[in-house]
C-alpha cells in the first residue's frame, strides 16, 4: 500500500488533497497591541496585518498561562497544564529539573502523525530535555531549533560566556548556523515547505509544521546587533532595549512570517493550509498591551490576552471573531479540521471552535481558569465577568465594559464575586497542587520601576 493510500484511509474520510496542511506559528512574549491590526503605531507589521485581513482576527484569545512553557504544554496536549507536573513550572527553568512533557501523553503532533501527517517542529521546544523528553519523543518526525526557553539571536546560546554550550539542534544532534535566529528559523521552515512540495504524488502527505519563534523575547537584539551579542553580561539584558529596538525585533518576526507565507503561496499550498499565528503569553517590558494593563507573569489581561490570527481560505471566510478562546482549544480544533479524533483516554479541556469559525454555531460565553504562583494569583473569566486575586487583594471586573481592569465591582456584585471565587476553588481542587519546589518567575521592583511596592497611605 502506498503512503498516500494509508493517509486516505485514516484521515476521517478526507482524501490527501482534502486534508489541510497546518502551519502553527507561535511568537514568544508578543504583546496584545504589537501588531498593526491590534494597535501598534511605532513600527510596521505588514505581512501579519495582511494575514489578518485574509482570515480570522480574534479579539478575545487567551494564553493558557502568563508564561511560556506552561502555555506550550496546554497547547500541545489540549489540556490544562496543571494536570502535569512540568506544567506547574513558571517556566521550566534552565536548571536541569528532570521535568518535561511525558512521551506517553498524546499530543497534537502525535495524533496527527498517527493519522498520516508529516510533523515537524522548527524553533523553540522548552518542554524537557532528551533523552527522556523532546520533540521526537512527543510526535514530531523532525526537529530543528532550541530545546531551552531562550537563546541569543546570534550566538544561539542559552546564556553568556565561552563555557556555555550552543543550544541549536537538528533532531538530537548539535548543529551550527550563522545568522539572526529569527531568519534562520524562517529559512528552515521555507526549506521544509519546499521539500514537501517536490515529493511525488504517491508519497506526498499533509504536513503539520510548528514554527515556534523566540522573537520578540529578550535579549534585545535586532538583526544588525551581532556586536551586542558579544557585549551583554546576561541573557535577561536588563540594561538594554528600547521601543525602537523592540520594533526592529518584531519587524524581523513579521518579515520571517511573510517569507513562510510566500513559500506556501509559491508551492500552491496557500488555499488549503491552515495558518495560525499567536503568542505563548502576553507581552514583556517593551510590549504594547493597550487597552489592557499587566504583562507576562501577571493574570491581568495584558499578561493573558494575545494577538491571534487564522487563515484557511478553503473553508473559513475572513472575519473578526469575538469568540473567547484559549491555547488548549487548538488541539481539538485542528484535529477536527484534519478529520482526526482526539485520544479517548485524554479528553481535552479545550473546545473545538471550528463550528463557530465556519458560521454553523454562534459565538458563546466561556468559563476559563488560571493560577500563577508568583504573587499568589488566581483568575476566572465567566462570560464578561473576571475574578482576580493578587496576593491578598481580590477584584471583580467586567472586562467588556472595563478593559483596563480598574473598577472593582466586588462590593456592587457580591453574589457574582462569591460564585466565581467558589468556582475557582472547586476547579483548582481537580489539579496538582502548587508545591514549594515549583519554580516561578515574576516582575519585581528591582528590575522594573513601575512595579514598586508603595507604602500604605493614610487617607485623610
Amino acid at each position: 500500500m502506498a503512503a498516500g493510500d494509508r493517509v486516505v484511509r485514516v484521515l476521517g474520510g478526507l482524501t490527501v488533497a482534502q486534508a489541510p496542511n497546518i502551519v502553527f506559528i507561535l511568537a514568544d512574549d508578543l504583546g496584545w497591541a504589537d501588531l498593526g491590526v491590534y494597535g501598534a503605531t511605532d513600527f510596521a507589521t505588514p505581512h501579519l496585518d495582511r494575514l489578518a485581513g485574509q482570515g480570522v482576527r480574534f479579539t478575545q484569545a487567551y494564553a493558557n498561562s502568563a508564561v511560556c512553557s506552561a502555555t506550550r504544554i496546554a497547547l500541545i496536549t489540549g489540556r490544562y497544564q496543571y494536570r502535569l507536573r512540568a506544567g506547574l513550572e513558571e517556566p521550566i527553568a534552565l536548571r536541569d529539573t528532570g521535568l518535561g512533557l511525558p512521551p506517553e501523553h498524546p499530543t497534537l503532533p502525535s495524533l496527527l502523525k498517527a493519522a498520516g501527517y508529516d510533523t515537524a517542529l522548527i524553533g523553540k521546544w522548552h518542554l524537557g530535555l532528551p533523552p527522556q523528553y523532546g520533540p521526537l519523543q512527543s510526535g514530531y518526525d523532525r526537529f530543528f531549533g532550541n530545546l531551552h526557553g531562550a537563546i541569543d539571536y546570534f550566538t544561539h546560546k542559552p546564556g553568556v560566556g565561552d563555557d556555555v554550550a550552543r543550544d541549536l539542534w537538528e533532531n538530537e544532534m548539535p548543529v551550527e548556523r550563522a545568522g539572526y535566529y529569527t531568519q534562520v528559523l524562517a529559512d528552515e521552515a521555507t526549506a521544509y515547505i519546499n521539500a514537501r512540495a517536490v515529493q511525488g504524488a504517491d508519497e506526498r502527505k499533509p504536513f503539520f509544521l510548528s514554527l515556534h519563534f523566540t522573537a520578540p523575547h529578550w535579549p534585545w537584539e535586532g538583526p544588525g546587533d551581532e556586536a551586542v551579542a558579544h557585549q551583554i553580561k546576561s541573557l535577561f539584558h536588563y540594561d538594554g532595549g528600547s521601543l525602537r529596538k523592540y520594533g526592529e525585533i518584531v519587524e524581523a518576526l513579521d518579515a520571517a512570517v511573510g517569507q513562510v507565507l510566500a513559500a506556501l503561496h509559491d508551492v500552491g499550498a496557500g488555499d488549503n493550509t491552515i495558518v495560525v499565528f499567536t503568542s505563548d503569553n502576553g507581552g514583556e517590558r517593551f510590549s504594547k498591551t493597550w487597552p489592557f494593563t499587566g504583562q507576562k507573569t501577571e493574570l491581568l489581561e495584558g499578561g493573558l490576552r494575545v494577538p491571534t490570527l487564522l487563515r484557511w481560505p478553503a473553508r473559513i471566510a475572513p472575519q473578526v471573531q469575538h469568540q473567547v478562546t484559549a491555547s488548549m482549544d487548538w488541539l481539538p480544533t485542528l484535529l477536527a479540521a484534519a478529520g482526526v479524533s482526539p485520544h479517548a483516554d485524554y479528553p481535552s479541556d479545550g473546545e473545538n471552535i471550528l463550528p463557530v469559525l465556519e458560521g454553523s454555531a454562534p459565538a458563546h460565553p466561556r468559563t476559563l481558569y488560571w493560577r500563577y504562583k508568583a504573587q499568589a494569583q488566581r483568575a476566572v473569566r465567566e462570560g464578561n465577568w473576571k475574578y482576580l486575586k493578587v496576593n491578598d487583594n481580590e477584584f471583580l471586573f467586567d472586562v467588556a465594559a472595563d478593559e483596563r481592569e480598574r473598577a472593582n465591582l466586588r462590593d456592587l456584585e457580591p453574589e457574582v464575586f462569591a460564585r466565581l471565587k467558589t468556582q475557582w476553588a472547586a476547579w483548582d481542587a481537580q489539579f496538582l497542587p502548587i508545591a514549594d519546589d515549583v519554580y516561578t518567575h515574576g516582575v519585581t521592583p528591582d528590575i522594573q520601576a513601575d512595579h514598586y511596592v508603595p507604602h500604605r497611605l493614610t487617607r485623610g
